[in-house]
Formats: C-alpha cells, structure tokens, sequence
C-alpha cells in the first residue's frame, strides 16, 4: 500500500509560479497550490488502485496459475524493486526536477501492468510485479519530492491527510470491484483495465510537475548510492532465497551472503544511526521500518485466511482490505488535528498499539468459532492505528530533515517502508512455505506470522520512545 508520505523538509516553496514577495499559502487547494495538490492525489490512485487488488485476487491467481511457495514473492518482488526506483528517482528529481523521472514511472508501472495481464505462469507474475514496483517506487519518490519543496511547513501535516484521503475511492471501490472483475470476467483483466488511466493521468499532471524546479544545491550523480541500492536488493532477495530452498548448505550460503551484501548497503542507503533507532529523525525512519514490516506482514495474509481457511469469497476478503484504507485516511485526518497540540511520541504510540490490536484481532478469525466479520472490524481498527503512526512519523522525519536533502531524505524514509513491508510479507510467505512442505495446514503458518508481527509492533513501540515529547514551533504556531 502505498501511502501519504511526504519528503522531509524546511519551509522552501520553490514553485516557479508562486510570485516572489507572495504570502505563504494556508490551503493546500490555494490558487498557488490546487494543481500540484490535483496532481499529486492523481498520481497516488494507479498504484492505489492496483496494490489493493492484488491483494485481494492473490489466491486466485495462485490457483489458476499454481506456485504457492511464489505467494510472499508477489508482493516482495514489488517492493524491492520499488526500493531502486525510490532512490534512483529522489536523486534524479533534486538534480532534473520531477517531470522526466515521472514520465519514466509511468511507463514503467504500464508495462508491468501488461506483463500481468499475459502471465502464463507465477514467475512471469511476480517479474510482472518486480517491473510495476520499479515504475510505483520512481512515482512515489517524485511525489515526495513535490511536497517537500511545494509546500510550506504549516500545510504540510493537512496535505499529509489529502494524499492519505487519496486512497479513499480505490479504497471503497479497489477491492470489492477486482474481486468482482476477478470473479465473473477473469483476474487478468483487473491489470489491463488500469492501462488506459496512467497514460490521462500522466497527461494532467504533468503542466504541474514542470513548474517545479530542480534543488539548488544538489549535487552530481552519486553512482555509490546505486551501487548500495542494487547491494540491498540483491542481498535481501538471497535473504529471502535462502529462507526457502531445502538444502541447507545452499540456504546456509544464500543467506550469509545476503546478509553481508545487505547489511551495509542498508547502512550507507539510511541516515547514520538509523539502524539502533538514535533519537530523532533516525529513531523515526527506525519506526516506520517495523510499523510496515507488521501491518503489511500481517495484512498480506488477511485475504488467504478469509478465503482459503474460513471460505469467504473475494469480495468479502476485498470488504475487509477497504475498512482498513478508510480508517487509515480517517486516522490522519486525526492527526493533522491533534499535531499542533499532541507530542509526537504520545500519538505514535498510541497509534501503534490500535495496530497490534487490529493484528491480533484478525489472528483470531484463524479459530473457526470466530465470527469471519471480526476480521472487518479488527482490520479497521489496525488501519485507524496505522493513519495515526505513520503520519506523526512523517511530520518527525519532516520537521527534523534539512533543506537541501528532500530527494536522499525521502528515498531513507521510503526505503525503511518498503523494505519493512517487503520483509513482512516476505518472511511470512516463508514461513506459509514450511508449514504446507511440512504437512501442515496453512492456517498454522499464518497463526505464526501473526504472532511474529505483534512481536515486532512491540519492538516498534519501544524505538518510538526516542521521538520528541513535544510538536516543533513551527506546527504549533499554525
């Protein structure tokens, strides 16, 4: 899912068409702002739209196509490849301005959509998967980049709730309408009826990402940080790799090898610190890592529970995947209202322990005696938690991160994200993978990644106690 994530950053509105002299903006629907807001909210709804669906449509996609054990990698292969287009398009976006990376994301997203829509097996689906996530990840770094250096500090927490409201529509009509396609037309069709709205979208945002200029003060093209990205990449694909295959000589190597390429490529990609959650901004990025490593651990795996384990149909699983998305745009509505007011750690954590509470409710829907519409209800609640955590996250990264570092800032908090939901959702379909090659049913596995993720919403909870007690000035004078 991906989500309202601004780029960290001081007040520095550098829109060529905001006149010099011209007083600060209070809406984010200005005269100064409405179509770089238009334009940013039609950029989230493609992959919106289509990360709702696939997880709702996974299981029969997996029946039609077979390959189980390639459940988790559907969604893995889209985040690690969204983590390459992250960086390499926040970069480019600081030295070219926006338009050229998000003219190339688009076509990118296309493309992959098609490649979809043609499966004819599970790894062509999940290489279809690794080319959409290229394409998201370089739209979601420009958008970033838009808000960062478009928008003053005051406006920033109330665009945070637009971009989270953007996710309203294919939230109430995502999931519900590709089980219905899936269903009574065919799955294949849930990817290549979206072709058609990247292209119009691209055409009426593009005026609006022109008119931004490229940073100042950035530099040449860092060919390390790529280098790092593609380190990261492929060490946790031998990570995960490694968790799968059943010799345990290769598994032992792949994951050792993993490790050592991954590790310090994740340190060089992050802001010094990160890694043991040094208080600010770092303890913040460290949060939004296992924030997402749970709620979408825990959120992949919804779908397989209500459909293959209660035997719900997909439109049911779908119902439950929208309550979520409303609560979460709910939940940073409640945010931009409470941060003037509420320290940032008080509402991360408080949003937080709503997501350990939703995970631990739709783990209960695993027992057969538990009424199914529990998962609705339970999710909903994970998603309020979700809003309120992850948009109090972004204002930290935001209130704390310099000027002239939006493109590198956003790709850091970005990468921590997708790499924990890639994480999430990989491990879990590993550990999903050993318990059916053991004989188990797959409720069992699932039972263990959803104690596994409330584990980790506990770790979450204690790297949010190094986040300031108290709103910046900036914030509480609006």
């Amino acid at each position: 899912m991906s989500m309202s994530r601004p780029l960290p950053s001081r007040p520095l509105p550098s829109l060529e068409h905001v006149a010099k002299g011209a007083s600060i903006p209070e809406s984010v629907w200005s005269p100064h702002l409405w179509r770089l807001t238009l334009g940013l909210i039609l950029i989230t709804l493609g992959p919106a739209f289509e990360g709702l669906a696939v997880a709702t449509i996974l299981p029969r996609i997996v029946a039609n196509l077979g390959g189980l054990s390639f459940y988790g990698w559907s969604f893995s292969a889209y985040m690690l490849a969204t983590l390459v287009g992250i960086i390499l398009a926040g970069d480019e976006a600081d030295r070219r301005g926006p338009a050229l990376p998000f003219m190339i994301g688009v076509a990118l997203f296309v493309l992959g959509l098609v490649l979809a829509g043609v499966a004819s097996s599970m790894i062509m689906f999940v290489l279809s998967r690794g080319v959409q996530g290229l394409g998201a990840g370089i739209i979601a770094s420009v958008t970033y980049v838009c808000v960062g250096r478009g928008y003053p500090e005051e406006v920033k927490p109330r665009m945070l709730a637009v971009l989270s409201s953007a996710w309203i529509v294919p939230g109430l009509i995502g999931p519900a309408l590709s089980g219905i396609v899936a269903d009574f037309v065919g799955w294949r069709w849930v990817f290549l009826g979206l072709i058609p709205v990247l292209p119009l979208a691209a055409g009426m945002v593009l005026p609006a990402l022109r008119k931004l200029t490229p940073s100042l003060t950035s530099g040449s093209f860092d060919p390390r940080r790529l280098l790092a990205a593609a380190g990261l990449v492929s060490g946790a694909g031998m990570t995960l790799t490694g968790l799968q295959v059943p010799s345990l000589p290769l598994a032992t190597v792949l994951i050792l090898l993993g490790l050592v390429l991954g590790i310090p490529s994740l340190r060089h990609l992050l802001p010094p610190g990160t890694l043991r959650a040094k208080a600010g901004m770092p303890a913040a990025i460290a949060t939004i890592g296992l924030l997402s490593l749970a709620y979408f651990g825990g959120e992949a795996f919804l779908p397989l529970t209500l459909i293959s384990i209660r035997g719900q149909s997909t439109l049911l699983a779908g119902i439950a995947l929208t309550a979520a998305t409303l609560t979460w745009s709910a939940g940073s509505w409640l945010q931009a209202k409470l941060a003037p007011r509420q320290g940032r750690r008080l509402l991360v954590t408080a949003g937080l322990l709503l997501v350990a509470l939703g995970l631990a409710g739709i783990a209960s829907v695993l027992i057969p005696g538990i009424p199914v519409a529990v998962a609705s209800l339970a999710w909903g609640v994970a998603g309020l938690g979700m809003g309120l955590s992850y948009s109090t996250l972004n204002l930290v990264v935001l209130e704390t991160a310099s000027a002239d570092q939006q493109g590198t800032a956003s790709a850091s908090m970005e990468l921590s994200s997708v790499l924990g939901a890639a994480l999430g959702t990989g491990l879990g379909g590993v550990i999903i993978g050993f318990a059916a090659a053991a004989g188990s049913s797959p409720s069992a596995g699932i039972s263990v990644v959803d104690l596994i993720v409330i584990a980790v919403t506990g770790l979450a909870i204690l790297t949010a106690m190094r986040l300031p007690g108290r709103p910046s000035q900036a914030t509480r004078l609006t």
